[in-house]
């Protein structure tokens, strides 16, 4: 079937995280937004997908509405591989990584979603996943500007919600410090991200530092991330590094291991080109001994398609959920944790589509659609 249309959405959602909403590109976070894209086939039939994301989308949209999404206009929406073969060669000149690669990640998902519907299965089976149907999650806290009391408020709110692990956003000891006391009841485990936030001789310094306080990780520590080679530095500290985010498809991963840099991959279906990039992406770091932990602070169709993912192919599955109440979401209970735990859905394709009317009521823009010029 023959791709018709590609309409792109922006959704956002009112939500409280827990703290004074932190800057991001300058502006008070006080929205989470989501870039719908919406792929309709000549049969009429719709898939879903996300593009990345928060302070870029802007960026991705138009990248989205007036290259990437004419380019798939009238192409076939089954072949998925030669799509993106086609469609990536054709914007390689303005980046492999970024707003081009971002604004295709969208339609890839939909594509996918298109799939599984047209087969009648859910995509975790596509890709050869057993039954599992819950999967664990970490809480994923937002920055709180090393605010030890909102640290500790925050971990002990999720251990309080069932959560078992809990990643923070922070850049000192003392806000780890703070985490663990909260946490220590329930014996959760805690995870540091803190964003490149470091030159490499700090963050040995601070992987030193931190040596004693049982990390289950330490989250790219290194400014530029794209220094693989000083990553691996930290690495010999002794902390489990995490990374990934950031990286450009399957040759970026393919840097950070050959350098010894990681001991935990974490590909963002929303960011690396879509389903089939993550796919090949861990596949590989499984070849080469690499526990994967995909990258999901969404709440849309691309954390969605990484519930798939997660429940297919991943050995120890661990779902990013990021620490916050919306006032509403148009996938409902899909993108949120129960008791620590999130549900994958069993209806064909992602499982679940928007609720259209939550659509209309959260979009902070009209709909912008490309369509088949008849």
């Amino acid at each position: 079937m023959k791709i018709t249309s590609v309409e792109s959405f922006i959704v956002a959602l009112p939500c409280d995280m827990g703290g004074p909403p932190p800057l991001f590109a300058g502006k008070p976070w006080t929205h989470l937004e989501i870039l719908l894209v919406k792929v309709t086939t000549e049969d009429g039939l719709v898939g879903w997908g996300e593009a990345f994301g928060h302070a870029s989308i802007p960026a991705t949209k138009a990248a989205l509405d007036t290259i990437v999404g004419p380019l798939v206009i009238g192409r076939d929406a089954s072949d998925i591989n030669a799509l993106t073969r086609s469609i990536q060669h054709a914007v390689h000149l303005l980046g492999r990584n970024g707003p081009f690669v971002f604004a295709y990640s969208g339609i890839e998902i939909a594509l996918w979603d298109l799939l599984g519907k047209r087969c009648g299965r859910p995509l975790y089976q596509l890709f050869g996943g057993g039954q599992r149907t819950e999967l664990e999650a970490y809480a994923s806290l937002l920055a709180y500007s090393n605010r030890e009391e909102l640290v500790a408020r925050n971990t002990a709110a999720a251990c309080a919600s069932g959560y078992r692990y809990i990643k923070l956003h922070e850049t000192t000891r003392e806000a780890v410090l703070a985490s663990k006391e909260a946490a220590r009841a329930t014996n959760a485990r805690i995870m540091l991200d803190v964003n490149c936030a470091w030159s490499v001789p700090v963050a040995r310094d601070m992987a030193d530092a931190l040596a004693e306080d049982d990390l289950m990780w330490l989250e790219e520590p290194v400014w530029p991330p794209e220094d693989c080679h000083g990553l691996a530095q930290v690495r010999e500290r002794g902390i489990p590094i995490s990374a990934g985010e950031n990286v450009a498809g399957l040759f970026g991963f393919k840097s950070l291991i050959e350098a010894g840099a990681i001991d935990v991959a974490q590909p963002s279906v929303t960011k690396i080109g879509g389903i089939g990039e993550m796919l090949r992406v861990i596949n590989y770091c499984q070849s080469q001994g690499v526990e994967v932990a995909p990258h999901s602070p969404y709440f849309g169709p691309g954390f969605i398609a990484t519930l798939h993912i997660t429940a297919a192919l991943i050995d120890r599955p661990l779902v990013e959920v990021l620490w916050l109440e919306m006032e509403g979401n148009p996938f409902g209970s899909w993108v949120t944790a129960k008791n620590g735990k999130v549900q994958v859905p069993q209806g064909p394709g992602l499982g679940c589509d928007p609720d259209l009317d939550l659509v209309a009521q959260y979009s902070s823009a009209a709909a912008t659609s490309g369509q088949v010029r008849r």
